[in-house]
């Protein structure tokens, strides 16, 4: 045995990292990065371009002297998050400014007026009615615009030049603070006016641009069509929505079916489409060329597959329409079939990081989603899982076509599970409702979906230019009609979609940071995320509730007496739409009573959650209402010196749509908080009223 050296001491043991971040950057700067683009879009006020160039100074600093130090590992961490941190807020800062530059749209809003065009796409709403995305002209350099339109079925197809006659409207805020924000969402979806036709869908006048788009949705729409012709019915729909993305066939009695059946997720083009679908052609090309004897003697055939899996793969991005989960599983695809050409492997968290931190570039916005939040959550999950099971896995038995197979709906089970845990929370968060059984209408689906329906989905795409894709589509049917006979049968159960009261906006981020230590964190840090997590979702159930919402159409929805879960509103004829949000909002979907308020010429006045509030059409008998009421709403602006006068708090039409709807907490018969839509002189990009010269 070699001897030590003299002057040799032995160092003290080495302590186990509680953080899986050292060693793996990449990791730190993808949830460094998030965390900016998410801060920015949750500022209540635009925040100076000066506090990202001063955390990048303080974050280059703390580089140098980490450097300086002997062990200073830790700090030169903390840098790279605060740089990471920064680069987040300046990236999502300068994409809201550059979404709100160039030519303003030349169209104008409230009245008739021909909206030209291509037609980019034909999507349903809630109702089942069709929705025309037309794609307006613009100048170069400007950004990408459309407007939305309800009309009747078009005759013409994406990609055509089209003219419509229509009323469009800008973009409207959340109905109710903390709601599905559409002024935000349709912001960054470069959709500047929505509304409905008047007159049927024409050809428009010849356009040049975009040339690459429209014949990829020409191409969409006719791949769409065909499988909707060979397949009627929810199936043809079905199929059209998993290989193409185009959900236009779809009712919202099917999607409705598959989200209480916790079977929403194959509706949207995500990792597991896209693995079964490159992987299939993996396989394929790989045993295909490993048949032909000369070849695989002088060559590996893995390569090869892999580059036409990687070609197969991109084709079917883009023809999904490439959305948020399609480009994180089309990286995440395109980086496991690079390892098979390097000969590494390449599924890991850090390929998970890189494919954010590429998302987010591009699209910072992306964070707030749900589709974002929910796709990276379960693979994050996944992995860290796969990483757990083979680091204690036993050795490989004999094979053995049982126990294979057992072992193959084993794991299938064990993911649903997981992915089914990693994202119910956001879920929750989100859509404020749960699937009771969803993880029984996965393990009885899933099966089927992952073996017959995508395998012979992949199969009809190839063999479709042949015409011969007729055999491998009446295969995909029947695996969707198991699937939706699993689906009908568990959401047809009592108890199938739960509802769930709306979080606090602080609870997301916690619950965030408390499920990226439990992934991420080692022994007692992982424990303690845990106990983050219950936390969290405690504090969730336990949050006060609003006593009052006033829409921004001046309808009071206030509690029912005692009763915690039953409301009453001062209206049903306006804001409708605010009130059914709000009530979704608080778990109840039952149509609200009308409250028993007392009305005259001038308006009417009633009671809810301790508050004595009235709401008049006219100011005439304010002062009389001010000194009965502690909630004053009107239909009408007061002027302002008239607001000091009175003893009610005053909510007129100025207040209102300046701040829009409005959640009152109450306390004694007393007002304690209030919280609104917008804050009153925010100002952000997708807050302001970009119009036309012809408005």
């Amino acid at each position: 045995m070699r001897q030590p050296e003299p002057g040799y001491r032995p160092g003290p043991p080495a302590r186990p990292a509680l953080f899986v971040l050292a060693g793996r950057p990449a990791i730190l700067a993808a949830l460094g990065l998030a965390a900016g683009c998410a801060s920015y879009f949750a500022l209540p006020a635009e925040p100076s371009a000066l506090w990202s160039v001063a955390l990048a100074g303080l974050a280059l600093a703390a580089l140098q002297a980490a450097r300086a130090i002997p062990q200073g590992a830790a700090l030169g961490l903390a840098a790279l998050a605060i740089l990471a941190f920064a680069a987040g807020l300046a990236r999502a800062q300068l994409r809201s400014h550059a979404l709100g530059a160039g030519t303003p749209p030349q169209l104008v809003f409230g009245r008739p007026e021909p909206v030209t065009g291509w037609l980019e796409a034909v999507e349903r709403n809630s109702r089942g009615r069709a929705r025309l995305s037309i794609r307006l002209p613009r100048s170069r350099g400007d950004p990408v615009r459309r407007v939305r339109v309800l009309a009747a079925e078009p005759q013409l197809q994406p990609g055509d030049a089209v003219s419509i006659l229509a009323i469009i409207e800008p973009p409207r805020r959340a109905p109710v603070p903390g709601s599905y924000d559409f002024r935000f969402n349709a912001y960054f979806a470069g959709i500047v006016g929505s509304g409905f036709a008047i007159a049927p869908l024409e050809p428009g006048p010849a356009l040049a641009q975009d040339a690459a788009a429209r014949v990829i949705a020409r191409w969409r729409w006719q791949i769409a069509g065909h499988l909707r012709q060979r397949l009627p019915g929810r199936n043809g729909a079905m199929a059209a929505a998993l290989l193409t993305g185009d959900r236009s066939g779809l009712t919202p009695q099917v999607s409705e079916t598959l989200r209480a059946a916790g079977l929403g997720h194959v509706l949207a083009i995500s990792g597991m489409h896209m693995a079964l679908f490159a992987g299939g052609v993996f396989l394929i090309l790989r045993f295909g060329l490993a048949a032909i004897t000369p070849f695989a003697r002088r060559f590996d055939a893995a390569g090869p597959a892999a580059v036409g899996a990687l070609l197969a793969g991109a084709g079917y991005f883009l023809l999904s329409g490439g959305a948020i989960p399609t480009q994180r599983a089309f990286l995440m695809t395109a980086a496991v079939l690079t390892g098979v050409l390097v000969g590494r492997r390449a599924l890991s968290l850090h390929t998970l990081a890189l494919a954010m931190i590429f998302v987010l570039a591009l699209q910072p916005e992306a964070v707030r989603g749900a589709g974002f939040q929910m796709s990276f959550a379960a693979v994050a999950a996944l992995i860290a899982c796969a990483d757990l099971w083979f680091r204690r896995r036993r050795p490989a038995a004999p094979l053995d076509f049982g126990r294979g197979l057992l072992s193959g709906l084993g794991s299938l089970s064990l993911t649903s599970l997981i992915a089914g845990l990693a994202t119910s929370g956001f879920a929750a968060f989100h859509f404020h409702r749960i699937a009771g059984f969803g993880l029984a209408g996965n393990l009885l689906a899933m099966p089927v979906f992952t073996f017959i329906v995508m395998p012979a989905g992949v199969a009809a795409l190839f063999l479709m230019p042949f015409g011969l894709d007729g055999p491998a589509l009446m295969v995909m049917s029947g695996g969707l009609d198991v699937m939706f006979a699993v689906a009908d049968r568990v959401a047809g159960a009592p108890g199938a979609l739960q509802p769930v009261i709306a979080a606090p906006g602080w609870v997301l981020p916690l619950y965030a940071a408390a499920f990226v230590t439990v992934l991420l964190g080692r022994g007692p840090l992982r424990l303690g995320g845990a106990g983050l997590a219950v936390a969290a979702l405690i504090a969730w159930s336990l949050a006060p509730a609003p006593d009052l919402f006033i829409s921004e159409g001046a309808v009071v929805v206030a509690r029912d007496g005692a009763a915690r879960d039953e409301w009453q509103a001062s209206t049903r004829r306006r804001s409708r739409f605010a009130v059914t949000v709000f009530l979704e909002q608080r778990g109840a979907h039952a149509p609200p009573a009308r409250a028993g308020l007392a009305c005259d010429d001038m308006g009417c006045r009633g009671q809810g959650g301790g508050l004595r509030y009235v709401v008049l059409e006219q100011a005439e008998d304010w002062a009389t209402d001010c000194a009965r009421a502690d909630l004053l709403v009107l239909m009408v602006d007061l002027p302002v010196w008239l607001h000091r006068r009175c003893r009610a708090l005053v909510l007129d039409r100025a207040r209102l749509d300046a701040g829009g709807g409005t959640l009152v907490w109450t306390r004694d018969g007393a007002i304690v908080r209030m919280q609104t839509v917008s804050t009153p002189g925010s100002n952000r990009p997708w807050e302001r009223r970009r119009f036309s010269a012809r408005e």
